[in-house]
């Protein structure tokens, strides 16, 4: 805020049009993929201001926050789910830099079948023995990494897993029960049989720096779970693989594919939005088409 609106303007002289200036300034910065920077991340910080500004009114210091009326620039849509094929197809065409070939990657999902290459790849490829129970459970739940990292031996039952979210109610942890698949219920029963102990799911031992004080196993952090997705799969055909995400995605979308509920889907991943839910709605089967023949009929209206 001092780059754009210069260290000199008093606080409590700042207008709206200020305000506005900052915004106009800020939308022309770069962002992720050399993009101009998002205008839910400008918003995010005019909000921030807001909420200084009212712990400050409070204490008498300034007048309300000048922050009514202002104009951000329209959020685009992020494009929909896409194969493996469909994103090569794109990239082969020619013309796609290197930040937009990274975002078309943001959107693989991938099949059923890719899904199982994959994790043949992981329990292959791990070097910690929590690594594929964490990449099973991501495939089959459609998690989150920071919902991994959180999870606790207690949220399992002989039927459900319990995923701890944040991001469905600002400021509240609130959670959701999603089925086990056998397959999963299997593995995760024979990871529990050799978990190094304590309450988290996913942990490993602390680097031992003294012989007389036996090392405890602590929670795998955010940062760790990214460093072994790319170590487990660099190398390899899914090293293109940009994160945990890809594993979220490609859950829903074959949910999607499958005729499952988006009631039932929406209960599984927690999801809220509407923009989100577009993502995938194109996965769904020939519901549309069938929508469309319902109108005008299969055939050729002219014969």
């Amino acid at each position: 805020m001092k780059k754009v609106l210069g260290e000199s303007l008093r606080v409590r002289s700042l207008t709206r049009d200020d305000l506005q200036r900052y915004i106009n300034a800020r939308a022309k910065k770069k962002g992720r993929h050399g993009k101009t920077l998002s205008p839910v991340t400008i918003r995010k910080e005019v909000t921030t201001l807001s909420g200084i500004w009212t712990w400050a009114m409070a204490g008498g210091k300034v007048g309300p926050c000048p922050n009514k009326g202002l104009k951000y620039p329209r959020v685009q849509e992020k494009p929909p789910f896409q194969t493996w094929q469909e994103i090569e197809k794109q990239i082969e065409r020619g013309g796609l830099s290197a930040d937009e070939q990274a975002e078309l990657w943001d959107c693989l999902f991938l099949s059923i079948k890719e899904t199982g290459e994959l994790l043949k790849h992981v329990k292959k490829a791990a070097i910690q023995p929590f690594i594929y129970p964490m990449f099973l459970l991501a495939a089959h739940t459609g998690a989150r990494r920071s919902e991994l990292v959180r999870s606790r031996v207690n949220d399992f039952d002989d039927e459900t897993v319990m995923i701890r979210e944040r991001k469905r109610t600002k400021g509240k942890l609130t959670t959701r029960r999603v089925p086990l698949s056998p397959f999963l219920k299997k593995t995760m029963a024979a990871w529990f049989k050799e978990h190094p102990g304590g309450p988290y799911t996913f942990c490993m031992y602390e680097a031992e720096h003294s012989k007389k004080k036996r090392p405890e196993p602590r929670p795998i952090t955010r940062d760790e779970a990214h460093d072994h997705f790319k170590r487990t799969l660099n190398g390899s055909k899914w090293g293109k693989l940009r994160g945990w995400h890809v594993l979220r995605h490609s859950f829903i979308s074959n949910c999607a594919r499958k005729g499952i509920d988006q009631r039932i889907i929406d209960s599984f991943v927690g999801h809220t939005t509407d923009e989100m839910r577009r993502r995938y709605t194109h996965l769904f089967p020939s519901a549309k088409k069938e929508a469309i023949e319902t109108v005008f009929g299969a055939e050729d209206p002219e014969t």
